[in-house]
């Protein structure tokens, strides 16, 4: 099914690594679609060359798809594109997962990029090999199911994010928060936490992160509740630490039971000694 948002994109830059606008010479209102995994593949086919805006950014760079079945693998076009991508990741490749707005002629969709080539690449352009654009429904070459992170990215690029934050479960929002860290995205956390947190200096400590496990309350434990506490393991890889695992509990609140989970920063960060 097809959906779509109006959306009001920045010219030059969008945003900041806190999510604050921070330049605009100009807006103008675009339509920013996000289709499903088949309707762009269609509409992208194997050989297809088009644009890909960073969200953050604000920055693009020209791309052609040379395959992919069930996500597009695509190269840089030339070296200057690979440059712009690049610089797009501070200067160093990285497995990260960014919000992107893929165009072709008059069409803007929302998708999600990784910054690491890897594979074949066919091009003359300095990228050794190709990198991964998924959009809503993609799926990883392991898995059948669509790429959390990816996920999160595409409802970003969509204008959605807070729309599925907002009527997420307590796990939904822990799991995507967790992703929040791991990818560094000061837009995915700040939308699912409690507190306001500088996240800069947080996300420069975290190499790495991912939940081992996390307990499932009773369902009727849910029901009504506004404050609920539940237990995790998380395995951290943090600078100048190394690699560990911390067992610990995420506190989630919300206002009343029509309003969004959010975490309890200030706490979880205590915990897992961020703070």
């Amino acid at each position: 099914m097809k959906k779509a948002v109006c959306f009001f994109v920045f010219i030059h830059i969008l945003l900041n690594g806190q999510g604050e606008q921070v330049q605009a010479s100009a807006t103008i209102s675009y339509k920013i679609e996000m289709l499903n995994w088949k309707e762009a593949n269609q509409i992208l086919p194997k050989y297809t060359k088009f644009t890909v805006m960073d969200v953050e950014t604000g920055k693009k760079f020209k791309v052609q798809r040379r395959a992919g079945s069930q996500h597009a693998d695509v190269q840089p076009l030339t070296e200057k594109d690979t440059l712009v991508m690049k610089k797009i990741y501070g200067g160093k490749w990285s497995w990260k997962r960014r919000a992107i707005i893929v165009i072709k002629k008059d069409q803007w969709i929302a998708a999600s990029m990784h910054g690491m080539p890897h594979g074949a690449g066919a091009l003359k352009n300095n990228f050794p090999g190709h990198f991964c654009i998924h959009f809503y429904g993609s799926t990883t070459h392991r898995t059948n199911t669509m790429d959390l992170a990816h996920m999160l990215m595409v409802l970003k690029a969509s204008g959605k994010l807070n729309e599925y934050l907002g009527k997420a479960n307590p796990y939904e929002v822990v799991n995507a928060y967790v992703a929040g860290l791991k990818q560094q995205d000061a837009r995915i956390t700040s939308q699912a936490s409690l507190q306001k947190i500088a996240w800069k200096p947080i996300f420069k400590k975290v190499e790495n992160v991912k939940i081992a496990r996390m307990e499932l309350l009773p369902a009727e434990d849910l029901t009504g509740e506004i404050n609920l506490i539940i237990p995790i393991e998380i395995d951290w890889d943090i600078k100048d630490s190394g690699t560990f695992s911390i067992r610990s509990s995420i506190h989630l609140i919300r206002f009343s039971p029509v309003d969004a989970w959010k975490v309890d920063s200030q706490y979880f960060l205590k915990q897992n000694n961020l703070r």
